[in-house]
This record gives C-alpha cells, sequence and structure tokens, in this order.
C-alpha cells in the first residue's frame, strides 16, 4: 500500500511541476565595464543572467514600461519585474520575496559612483543615491535610500 501511495504522490508532483520559470535577462553594451561589474555583483548574489548584447536598448526599456526619465545603462528582467542601472542584489531580493502587485521595476537613475554602488565603484566614497520603485502608473517612490 505505501508503494502505491508514493507512486501516486510522485506522479501528481510530476504532473504539477506548472509552467516552467523563464529566464532572467540582462541587456547591456558590450563595451561596458560597470555594466559587467553590476552583472557580476548579481551573480556573487545567486541570481543567474542571460546576457543580451544585440538588443536595441529603447525598445527594451519601453517595453519593460520604464519610464525614460529614470533611465540607466542597463536594462534587467528578473522575475518579470525591470531592473535599471546598478540597483543591489538585496533590493532585486526584496522586490522578489515581497512581490509587490503595483510595482514593475527598480531603478537607480543616473549612474551614482561610490563603494555602496554596485559596479560603480570608483571611488572610496559612499554614493548618497535612492533606489526607486515604479508603480503600474509610471510613479516612482523611494524603495530604499543610500548614504
Amino acid at each position: 500500500m505505501k508503494k502505491y501511495a508514493l507512486l501516486i504522490i510522485f506522479f501528481l508532483l510530476v504532473s504539477c511541476k506548472g509552467e516552467e520559470k523563464k529566464n532572467d535577462v540582462v541587456y547591456f553594451s558590450s563595451d561596458c565595464g560597470c555594466c559587467h561589474e553590476w552583472i557580476l555583483h548579481m551573480e556573487s548574489n545567486n541570481f543567474i543572467l542571460e546576457k543580451n548584447t544585440n538588443a536595441n536598448m529603447y525598445d527594451i526599456k519601453v517595453k519593460a514600461g520604464l519610464p525614460m526619465d529614470f533611465a540607466s545603462c542597463h536594462t534587467a528582467i528578473i522575475n518579470g519585474y525591470f531592473i535599471e542601472g546598478h540597483v543591489p542584489a538585496k533590493d532585486v531580493k526584496k522586490l522578489i520575496k515581497e512581490n509587490p502587485e503595483n510595482i514593475i521595476g527598480l531603478t537607480v537613475p543616473g549612474m551614482p559612483a561610490g563603494i555602496n554602488v554596485p559596479g560603480m565603484e570608483v571611488n572610496n566614497d559612499k554614493a548618497i543615491f535612492d533606489v526607486l520603485a515604479i508603480d503600474i502608473n509610471g510613479k516612482p517612490s523611494v524603495w530604499t535610500h543610500y548614504e
């Protein structure tokens, strides 16, 4: 009897595996050093990113719903959210964990530089910057403030 119960459970688990997870991808210019450094930061925090250097960046940003006022150099799509610019991995993990329905992505607009900005550690000073959450209406709010 136990064998049959285990077989039934096995087949139920196999048949209920659901939709395959889509790959997370980052779009960037192949000659951009800060993009490569941000990707290394994400990979060191257990993100697996497909790398795409052949995309039209403007089209990717528009398709993702990113208001161009909040654009930066690279764009990632992770768990269905856009991640724009040098967003720290811990903010992306928090976004995925909380899974807010009204947020479509996170962005660090521009190119802040400092030891606390992943991929932009060009000096020994800490940057003052905000990670912004963009809602479904394109409105920003501060997700995390860094000093």
